[in-house]
Order: structure tokens, then sequence, then C-alpha cells
């Protein structure tokens, strides 16, 4: 994970001293972009993924495949992952906001690094040329896009590692339609954030304004917990912690998911029943009745959730 991080951010740091930016031919609100992959970068390292893509090259989860992800709990999301080799996508150790709403949206990474004097002001000097002004955490929070979750590597800095207060929260939520907002550091206002909502999952809490640090990538690779996230992944947040699922597994996810409720709701029905010892019906029923029994609820349960879900 360090070998995937660091190579990262050479590439970023890079990118502040070699120039390496994008601005959008098309209008937009972001008038140019800085310290990011291209749409072509961004889609190399995402080509799994067969949604369409936003203007900056991010995949574009669909609106029904988020809407059924809040349904998702973490065990659920486990199950797939691991099968597919995907080990190190899920993080915890967060404070959580609002932990009774499920947190599900599309990954808009951000990445600060400690200050340093003369990498800070190169990138600042080239950030003027282009009309971008002073890299701020505002800088990254104005790109933000209706669905996303805003997810900055602020590497667990807690004293001005306070990536938004109330204010900066609630422009946030606006933007995003209530996405959310994951971040290795800290928030500030915790009162009025409190009040606001949106999800979010944070390290700490703190009364200083962010500082001591520059922006350093927008829409690159990132590092939360032992998670490498990408942009674009489907982040889904519940009251334990935040996975993040890679684009081309979404679906096959969900519908795992689906399997997995039923198996569960078949199971507490049939230990309501009071007739079976656990180990008889958990977690694969032994006996040849019970597992026939059980296929043909999967199969009758499946077919109404699609019926449920088909367009009127």
């Amino acid at each position: 994970m360090k070998t995937v991080h660091d190579s990262c951010t050479r590439i970023v740091i890079s990118a502040v001293l070699g120039l390496c930016a994008m601005v959008l031919l098309t209008p937009s609100p972001l008038h140019g972009q800085l310290l990011t992959f291209s749409k072509q970068e961004l889609a190399d390292y995402t080509a799994q993924s067969n949604f369409e893509r936003f203007p900056d090259g991010r995949p574009k989860i669909p609106e029904d495949l988020m809407e059924r992800a809040r349904e998702l709990s973490s065990e659920e999301v486990w199950a797939v992952l691991e099968e597919k080799g995907f080990h190190n996508q899920y993080a915890d150790g967060f404070q959580i906001l609002h932990p009774e709403t499920p947190l599900v949206g599309r990954a808009f990474t951000v990445q600060f690094m400690p200050e340093r004097p003369d990498v800070h002001k190169i990138a600042s000097a080239k950030a003027k040329e282009r009309g971008i002004g002073p890299l701020t955490n505002q800088t990254a929070i104005d790109m933000l896009q209706p669905g996303d979750v805003l997810i900055v590597d602020l590497f667990g800095k807690k004293v001005n590692g306070t990536i938004v207060g109330d204010n900066l929260f609630y422009y946030v939520m606006k933007t995003t339609h209530s996405g959310g907002l994951v971040v290795d550091g800290s928030i500030r206002d915790l009162n009025g954030i409190s009040q606001i909502d949106m999800p979010a999952y944070f390290k700490a809490v703190d009364p200083t304004p962010i500082g001591n640090v520059m922006l350093t990538g927008i829409n690159v690779p990132v590092r939360i917990g032992g998670v490498t996230v990408m942009p674009g992944d489907l982040v889904v947040g519940d009251r334990e912690g935040v996975y993040f699922v890679p684009p081309q597994l979404v679906k096959e996810v969900l519908d795992r998911a689906d399997e997995i409720r039923i198996h569960d709701e078949w199971t507490k029905k049939k230990f309501d029943e009071m007739k079976y010892k656990s180990h008889e019906i958990y977690s694969t029923p032994a006996d040849p009745k019970l597992q026939e029994e059980y296929k043909e609820y999967l199969k009758k349960r499946l077919e109404e959730i699609q019926k449920h879900r088909s367009p009127k």
C-alpha cells in the first residue's frame, strides 16, 4: 500500500513542478484543474468501469445503483470484495456524524501534504498564472458535483487539519445534494455541523482553521487509513466504517447483498419456528429438504425484489 501511495505522491509533485495541468475545453465551473489526472489518465486507471463518465473522467455510477447502495451494510460489501481479491477497501476508526444516515456517493478525492515552502511557492505561482487563485481547501470544494462524497487525505492531522467548518460543510451539503464527507483529518465547528443534514466521517475535532498544509492533488489516488481510494469509487458508509467499492464491482456487490439479506431473512424465520438448533439452519442447512426449501424461498424473493424495482 505504501508503494502505491508513494508512487501517486511522486506523480502529484511532478505535476506541480512540471505544470502537468489540464484545462477543460468545455464550459464548466472548474475554470481549470491543477494537480490532477487528465480525463484520459482517469479513464486508463478506471478502465474496467463500463459506466458513463463525468467531464473530468471519473466513472459516473448510475443513480439507481447508488439508491440501492443505501441499503448496504459493511458485511454485505465485504463478501464480494474479499472474493475478488480487494482486501484493503475498508476504513474505520472515525467519529461519525449522523450514524443513522447511510453515506453513499461517488468519490471526489483531495490530497494535502505538510507544507513545504519551496514546493508551495512554485505551485501557487503556477496557479496564479492560470487565474486559479490560491490553492486552498476551497479550490477543491468548489469543484464538487451532485452525488459526490468529498474524500480528503489530510494524513491524520488534527490541529490545523480542519478541512471544513460549519459554513463550508453547509456548502458541501448544498453542492453535493447531501453527498457526504470522509476526511483522514479533522473538522471544526462541530456544534454547527451537527445541525446540518449530511453524513460525515472524521478523525478529530479542533477549533483551529486549516493551515500549515498544501493542496497537492485533486482527483488522484489518495490514501484513507489503509485504503487506496480512486476518484469515482462508490463510497458506502454505515455506523461501523466506510467501504470504497471499485465501480466495476458495484453491480455484483448489490446483487450479492440481495441474496445475503434473503438468506438472513429465511434463517430468522426458521429460528422463529423454534424447531431447530442453530447449527441445523445456520450458516447452511444440512437437511436436503431444508436446502431445497431455502432455494425456493430465495428464487421467490429475488423475483419479488426484481418486480418491485422494475419500471412501472
